[in-house]
């Protein structure tokens, strides 16, 4: 079977802590992250594209201007620990639903045809990346 992907990125700059690490990172310090949002599809549209990046990257640049210059510990969905694990699947859940609100659904979907988001990829560095995918 053919699988086309495409990928947008975006950054923002936050701190955090983690309150249940034993070491160095229990105190406030900030990273300025790198994301990468992979959508996968079998099909292409009638425009010869998997999905518009411009809507992928809307979609994206929305969540992390959410983001954006915060202390992620102030976000309950965290429960105080923004681990990059965590901020993968906020960042995955922020681009479903903001891609849902235009009309375009890029939820997994097992044996789908369509384009879906595959991947949401934080860097806290150029050598630290976490991965969230949904169940594929």
């Amino acid at each position: 079977m053919l699988m086309f992907e495409v990928r947008v990125e975006a950054d923002f700059a936050a701190a955090h802590f983690l309150k249940d690490y034993n070491g160095k990172c229990e105190n406030l310090h900030g990273h300025n992250y790198r994301i990468y949002a992979h959508v996968k599809g079998p099909e292409l549209n009638e425009g010869g594209m998997l999905l518009d990046f411009t809507k992928l990257k809307t979609a994206l640049r929305s969540v992390c201007k959410q983001l954006d210059h915060t202390n992620l510990n102030d976000f309950d969905y965290f429960n105080q620990n923004p681990s990059a694990e965590k901020i993968a699947m906020y960042i995955y859940d922020g681009i479903i639903d903001a891609l849902k609100a235009i009309g375009e659904d890029l939820s997994y979907k097992a044996d789908s045809e369509k384009p879906y988001l595959y991947a949401v990829d934080v860097f806290e560095t150029d050598t630290s990346r976490a991965r969230y995918m949904p169940d594929n």
